[in-house]
Formats: structure tokens, sequence, C-alpha cells
């Protein structure tokens, strides 16, 4: 089993998470982070808005706030763990960003 961990912002990827469930779940454990928090438009450390352990085989980013988004793929890239980023301009190693 792959441990996919999926973050979300408003329920930003229940879609993706429900397309997951129906035709992976016999591949991948999925865990939810759903930061629900009425945000202000800049986040100078977004940090702790995010878990401070992070264990994933791969992390999906559907985070709509930019600095959440950035402090997400920061940590990630440290820990080694590849995020998809869909939708969002970004390069950087470990960061996949599939067409829309």
């Amino acid at each position: 089993m792959q441990n996919i961990l999926v973050f979300q912002q408003n329920g930003s990827g229940e879609r993706k998470v429900a397309g997951v469930r129906e035709h992976g779940s016999d591949i991948v454990r999925l865990e939810i982070v759903s930061i629900d928090d009425d945000l202000p438009p800049v986040l100078d450390d977004a940090r702790s808005y995010l878990p401070t352990v992070i264990e994933a085989d791969l992390v999906l980013d559907y985070l709509r706030h930019q600095d959440l988004s950035h402090d997400l793929v920061q940590i990630c890239v440290e820990k080694g763990i590849p995020v998809v980023s869909s939708g969002k301009k970004r390069t950087g190693r470990n960061i996949l960003i599939p067409p829309t």
C-alpha cells in the first residue's frame, strides 16, 4: 500500500479524493488534512497551520492559499517526499505539476 497524504482547503480536493477512494482503495491509503480556517491574505509562517510530522509516500496539494502551499512544499522537499501540486505554477525538485 502506498500512503498518500492530501492537503485541502474547504473541500478543494474532495472530488479527487472520492476518485482515488473509488478506483484505488486497494492500492493506496489516504489521509486527509483539511485546513478550513479563515486565513489572512499573507501568512508569514504558514507552518503553524500544517502538521508537525508529515510522513507519506506522496503528498497531494489542493491548498488554495499560496503561503500554505509554499511551506508545505518546502517541508516535503526537506523530507524527500514528492508533491503533486495540480494547477499551480511552481517548479523544483520533487514537485510534479500535471497540466490542467
